[in-house]
Order: structure tokens, then C-alpha cells, then sequence
């Protein structure tokens, strides 16, 4: 269960004729909460619950301190306050931008508009686009529409499902920026449905793991990423993601220095302010492990850690997790590296990041 005090409690059971969900779950009351599993595992469907769009066999749901739906109540769809961002945009093809953003704000109370029609349009970045008819705009375009709809009914849910599977990389990268100023400027949980780690690395602050309409785990993105447990941490593109602070610039070598806990990360040039926080991702197969702090070397990120954990990948590979300052990196080595090291719980290690990628 998750500590938030402002948490959303849900409670599901369905039952279809080759799928059960069966899920009992508590995420965060604020922040970006992804559902994440492979294809069929009950991602859209506990996102419909939510929505009020499945009437289950049993379910309660519980948003802040008020129930949408126990056995004596079901707040029906239309009377739930959330806003649903699709796959597909879904716009009115006759009505131009501004008149379907419009569409669900003018059906609002005016006591209950905490979002401006105004301030909608201009998080989704659609200002210059108000004219125009849905017919002529770009799918990624279209799909900031979509956004910019569903923050104009100033929900207290934001559902995403998948928004951005049906675009191209290129449009994939034009959409996520306004996600991640929407996430920054607004108070309003968002549930993300989604199968792209790269997503949920990027926009996630809250994880929850679906495999077979179960919950399989739940928890901060961060540690959920890195725990030997799980699926997550065992596959070829494992990762960790830590939080760091933009420290310095250097202009001769065009470098961006980040502070961590654990040391000091050097990326290429970002133009970004000092002092402001950012997500770093590290690949695992990208850490290398030694015993003592290497020279000579064109590797620039390398810091001391603390083996956490190790876990079997296979027959010739092993994970290692690792403790640097009070953050979780892994490493996958050889385990005739590992035996050669001499690694083990509690050993201590230099872990040599050949490659980092900044993601905001």
C-alpha cells in the first residue's frame, strides 16, 4: 500500500471470458503513476475501471477521502471527474481546435473549472493551432489536443492510455516535453498506461507492474527498476534511473556536470540552469565493476559503490546491484568477472558507467 495520505484506493474484480483482473492497489494521490506489462495483461482495462467505463463483479474506489465506488455506490462515467487521453485523438473532425478543448469546459460548473480553457491550451502547446480543423493537423498535434481536452474539464484523475503508441519517434519527442511541464505545473495524479520502459523511465514517479490482470508489484520507478525480483531488472535493457542536480558547465570541453549522492556525472553540453534537478538513466550492461579507482582511462563517470545484491542471468551472466551514496545502480557482468572480482555482498567496488543519457 502506498503512504500518500492523498492516495487513490481501488479494489477490481472482472471477469470476461478468457480474462480476469484482480487487482487491489493504493498509488499516490499526486505525480505520474504508470501501469506497466506486456500486451493483454489488463493495463486498459483497470484504466476503464477507474473511468467507471467496467462495471465489475466487485469493486471500490477511493480517490482522496471520496468513494466513486463501493457495493452500495457507482459513480456512473460521466459523473466521474477524470479527464481520458486515448490511443487515438478522437476530436470532432467538424469543429476546430478551440471549439473541441471547448466541448467539455463549457459543460462544467463555473464553480468547479480549476483549470482556465486558456491555461489548458497553453500547457498542451495548441495556441497557434486554435483554428485549425483536426483534419489538418499532425498526429502528434492532434494528440496535444486530446491533452489539452482533458485538462479542460479540470479533472481530479488524469487517465492516459498509451498516447503515444500510435506515433512515430519523431512526434514521440515533440508530445513528451508538454507531459513533463503538465506533470511540473498541475496537481492532479495522472495514471499512465504504458508498454515502453523508455516512457516510464522519463515520466514515472510511481510504477506498477501488471502481469495476467494481477498486480505483480508496485512502488517508487527508481526501485522498482532495480529490484532483482522482477522481470525489470533481469532483461537485456535493464536499467536505473537516479536523481541528480546540474552543478556546473564546462564551455572548453562542452561538458554538464551532475551531482548525485553517490559522485558526479559528466554528460555532453545541456543547456540547463545550475541548480536544477534532473533523471538520469544508466544501462546495465553499460556499468563495468573494478576493485580499485582506474587511471588512464577515457571512462569519466566512475564512483565507489557497495554490492547490494547479486543474482544469477542465465549461465554466463550475473546482475549485481549496487549502493552508491544512498542510490541503486546495476551492473550486468560475466559471472566468471564476478568470480575473478571476488564479488559479494558488502564488497566494495568502483563502477566505471561507459555511457549515461540524460532524460529531462
Amino acid at each position: 500500500m502506498c503512504g500518500d495520505k492523498m492516495s487513490i484506493e481501488g479494489r477490481f474484480k472482472l471477469r470476461k471470458s478468457d480474462f480476469t483482473l484482480d487487482v487491489d492497489l493504493s498509488i499516490p494521490g499526486s505525480g505520474i503513476t504508470s501501469l506497466l506489462g506486456p500486451s493483454g495483461c489488463g493495463k486498459t482495462t483497470l484504466l476503464r475501471a477507474f473511468a467507471g467505463l467496467e462495471k465489475c463483479q466487485s469493486g471500490y474506489l477511493k480517490v482522496a477521502d471520496t468513494v466513486w465506488q463501493d457495493s452500495d455506490k457507482f459513480m456512473p462515467p460521466h459523473q466521474r471527474p477524470v479527464g481520458y487521453v486515448f490511443q487515438e485523438s478522437s476530436l470532432f473532425p467538424h469543429i476546430n481546435v478551440r471549439g473541441n478543448i471547448e466541448y467539455g469546459f463549457k459543460r462544467l460548473p463555473k464553480d468547479q473549472r480549476r483549470i482556465s480553457l486558456d491555461k489548458a491550451i497553453a500547457l498542451s502547446g495548441v495556441e497557434h493551432l486554435q483554428d485549425r480543423l483536426p483534419g489538418t493537423l499532425s498526429g502528434g498535434e492532434r494528440q496535444r489536443v486530446a491533452i489539452a481536452r482533458a485538462l479542460a474539464v479540470s479533472p481530479r484523475i488524469l487517465l492516459m492510455d498509451e498516447p503515444l503508441a500510435a506515433l512515430d519517434p519523431a512526434r514521440k519527442q515533440e508530445i513528451l516535453p508538454y507531459l513533463e511541464s503538465m506533470h511540473e505545473e498541475l496537481d492532479i495524479p495522472v495514471i499512465y498506461v504504458s508498454h515502453s520502459t523508455d516512457e516510464v523511465a522519463r515520466l514515472a514517479d510511481y510504477l506498477v507492474l501488471l502481469e495476467h490482470g494481477r498486480v505483480i508489484a508496485s512502488g517508487a520507478t527508481g526501485e522498482m527498476l532495480t529490484r532483482l525480483d522482477l522481470p525489470l531488472a533481469r532483461g537485456e535493457n535493464a536499467e536505473a534511473l537516479i536523481e541528480a542536480v546540474v552543478v556546473a558547465h564546462d564551455d572548453e570541453y562542452a561538458l554538464t556536470y551532475l551531482d548525485f549522492s553517490g559522485g558526479r556525472f559528466t554528460v555532453t553540453r545541456k543547456d540547463l540552469p545550475v541548480g536544477c534537478s534532473v533523471r538520469v538513466r544508466v544501462v546495465a550492461r553499460d556499468v563495468s565493476l573494478t576493485l580499485e579507482h582506474q587511471s588512464g582511462t577515457s571512462i569519466l563517470n566512475i564512483f565507489p559503490a557497495v554490492v547490494d545484491e547479486i543474482t544469477a542471468v542465465g549461465d554466463a551472466q550475473v546482475m549485481v546491484r549496487l549502493l552508491a551514496g544512498d542510490v541503486l545502480l546495476l551492473s550486468r557482468i560475466t559471472r566468471k568477472s564476478a568470480s575473478l572480482l571476488g564479488l559479494e555482498v558488502g564488497k566494495k567496488v568502483y563502477a566505471q558507467a561507459k555511457s549515461v543519457a540524460l532524460l529531462s
